[in-house]
Formats: C-alpha cells, structure tokens, sequence
C-alpha cells in the first residue's frame, strides 16, 4: 500500500483518538465522584483507557517476531510522554472556562503554576517508580538480561498492585450523579474509537517508516513512539480543559504504569533478548529519571504548600527530553556516522 494511503490512515486514526477522548472525559469525572475514588485515582483510569497504542504495538511486534521494535516503542514512549504530558496540561490550564476553574485558579495563572493534588506522588509516581526499578531488576543483571515468561507474569501481578492502590487510596464516599443514556453510549463509542484510533496510529506509522526505508528502531523510538502518544495527549488536553487537572496531569502515569506492565506481558512471553544493551540501558536511565523529576517537581511544588510545577519545571521537563534524544541518536545510535542502525 502507497505510503501515502497509510498517511490518510494516520490522520484518520489521530482524528478518532482524539474524538474519542473527547467523550471520555465528562463520563470518567461523574464515574470518579459517584465511586468515590480520589482525584489521583482518575488518573489511573484515564491512564488505562488511554495505554491501548503501546499494547497494540507490543502484540503485533511481538506475534511478528520483532520484539526489539515494540521493546524501544515501550520504553521511548514512557520518556517521551511525561514531558509531553505536563506541557500539554500546562498550556490547557492556562485559557481554562470560568465554569471547569476551581478557586484560586486565576491566582494560579498568575504565579505560571499548574496546581496538582500533592496525592499525585503516592498513588501514582512512587509506585510507577518501583514499577521501572522492578524492570531494571528484571532486566538488566547480565544473568537475566532480556525479557523471560516470568518476567512478564510479575509484571502483570505489579500492575495489579498498582490499579488496586490507586483506586483505593483516599476513597470516600460517592455521590450521586445523573447518568444519561446518550452520554454512556457516547462514552462507550469513545473508548473504543481511542483504542481503534491508537491501533491504527501504530501500523500506519509503521508502515509508512518501511515504505521510506527507515532503520526500524529510529523508527519505533522517533516516529511509532510519539504518533503512539498522540491519542494520550488528546486525552490529556481534553480532560484538564475539563476541570480535571489533577487526573489530566498524573494520567500519563498510570498509562505508563500500564505500557510497562500490561503491555510489557506479550513481549515477555516471547523472550524478547535485549540486543543492544547501551541503547537500552541509556532509554531505562532516562525513563527513571523523567519519573524521578516528575515526583520531585510535584512533591516541592513552590512556597505556601501549592503542589505542582512551575513554568521552569515544565521547561526543565521539556529539556531532558531534547538531551535524550540527542544521547540516543548522536551518542549511543551514532546516526552520523551509522547510517544503518537497525
């Protein structure tokens, strides 16, 4: 198929993501106040709706027999979409409707500071970062270097872990909520046209990095990895316009808790082998250290206890994402002076 049939595919598919979070957003906050779950916990459930490219790109990659490509795409996305994610947060909060605003939002604006419940850190970040220790420990040691069946079984068993936390942490009671027939069906239709939009997203990207014969792993870490991140951000932006800030920030957590979980299973029951053990090491570095400022950022926030980042803190993220895509192409990749890495 013409490379630029797959480029009508992509726009398409990025047009129904970004469709379907749009209805996902309302439903997903009038779902979290009638449960009683806490604002970090809606983050975990938009995280889990919105993690479907990663593990689309992983069943094919791995029922394909090139677990190396989905084990990149895995990896890069969890670097590339953190950064991605708060900036995109930032930029929405800062135009919110007065009716999505809460108190003291203005004064917010003011102070460039993107106020997120300091809950976000515990139920989310924390356990995201023993998720990444728990893959390092499972696959860096030279012994068990490489993706092994039980591997996978673990780090289904964290996830888990992870949700069960997460939706239980500061649960209170629920209140009622008035649930219209159009608004589930809408709901339904939109978590189904995310998870088709982000399927097809991935194979038309795949397709159009063969058809101009690119190397299949700058393709998976530069291309697949921010086209699959694509659907995350339209979901990102649509709950935080919202009001939903919270769960717009800290859902690119539990996404990413499911990509290295969830999606991390089929890649494992394969026995993906880790071939080039510089590149991987260097992406698993820089997704601890994404988690880590990312922590650290909401956790210190700025004075008078205001949880959150701060424009320098959305620029500093920003910033290690331009450094590792420098390290990985010009430093571990060599693109320069290898043109045929694959």
């Amino acid at each position: 198929m013409s490379p630029w049939i797959w480029a009508l595919v992509l726009v398409a598919a990025v047009w129904a993501a970004h469709w379907g979070a749009e209805h996902l957003a309302r439903p997903l906050k009038k779902l979290r106040k009638q449960w009683g779950f806490s604002v970090a916990a809606g983050g975990a459930l938009v995280g889990l709706a919105a993690a479907s490219p990663e593990i689309g790109i992983n069943i094919a990659s791995a029922a394909t027999g090139v677990a190396d490509i989905g084990l990149g795409t895995m990896l890069g996305s969890n670097v590339i979409a953190i950064p991605f994610m708060v900036i995109t947060a930032y930029m929405a909060t800062r135009h919110l409707k007065k009716e999505n605003a809460d108190q003291g939002h203005h004064q917010h604006v003011k102070e460039h500071l993107l106020k997120v419940d300091p809950t976000a850190v515990t139920v989310q970040a924390l356990p995201y970062l023993v998720i990444v220790a728990v893959v390092a420990v499972l696959t860096v040691p030279a012994a068990w270097r490489g993706l092994q069946p039980i591997d996978g079984w673990i780090m289904l068993g964290m996830y888990v872990l992870f949700l069960a936390q997460a939706l239980l942490r500061g649960r209170k009671g629920g209140e009622p909520v008035e649930w219209k027939r159009k608004e589930v069906y809408l709901a339904v239709a939109g978590l189904a046209a995310l998870g088709l939009g982000a399927f097809f997203t991935v194979r038309a990207t795949e397709n159009i990095v063969s058809a101009l014969g690119m190397s299949k792993i700058v393709g998976g870490l530069f291309i697949t990895a921010p086209m699959a991140a694509l659907p995350e951000i339209f979901a990102t932006w649509s709950v935080t316009k919202s009001g939903q800030i919270t769960s717009g920030v800290i859902s690119v957590i539990g996404d990413h808790a499911v990509t290295l979980t969830v999606a991390f299973f089929p890649l494992a029951l394969v026995g993906a082998p880790v071939k080039n053990f510089p590149l991987f090491i260097t992406i698993l570095s820089f997704v601890g250290l994404v988690g880590i400022l990312y922590a650290a950022f909401i956790h210190w926030g700025r004075r008078e206890k205001q949880h959150g980042f701060v424009r320098w803190q959305v620029l500093t993220l920003g910033g290690v994402l331009l450094v590792y895509v420098a390290v990985v192409l010009f430093g571990v990749l060599n693109v320069l002076g290898s043109p045929s890495t694959s």
